[in-house]
């Protein structure tokens, strides 16, 4: 990905505003400069048209036992100098981290399943506060 300036067709991109297929496979990373894996798909709210979770692939090799975890959107840092996401969490807790399969995706609406996600990470879902 060009993380500089960069032109698609006449719209002008920046790490302020970017194509959510343009951040597909970027690397994330943990504050001890390891890695954790890269992102495999970018999840909207269809509620509130907000980035809700980026879904994390960790370990495996060629695509085989990779472990997907959905990670709020919150969570994530842009590293602009080293062009990549950092995640403050540890491999270790990663690998403990709730996560899913490629072929078996748990149901993201859930609430109860959405509230671990940002209990585990510590994060707070996005409120609209004109609601």
């Amino acid at each position: 990905m060009n993380w500089g300036a960069c032109f698609r067709g006449s719209v002008h991109l920046s790490p302020h505003l970017m194509g959510a297929n343009t951040l597909l496979g970027n690397d994330v990373y943990n504050t001890q400069e390891e890695s954790l894996g890269d992102i495999k798909e970018i999840m909207l709210s269809m509620h509130n048209g907000r980035v809700a979770y980026a879904v994390l692939s960790f370990g495996g090799f060629l695509g085989m036992g990779e472990k997907l975890f959905a990670v709020s959107w919150s969570a994530l840092k842009l590293d602009t100098v080293n062009k990549r996401f950092v995640l403050d969490a540890s491999k270790e807790r990663l690998k403990d981290a709730p996560g899913f399969d490629k072929d078996s995706w748990p149901d993201m609406a859930d609430s109860t399943w959405e509230k671990g996600i940002h209990d585990y990470y510590g994060t707070q879902p996005y409120v609209d506060p004109r609601c």
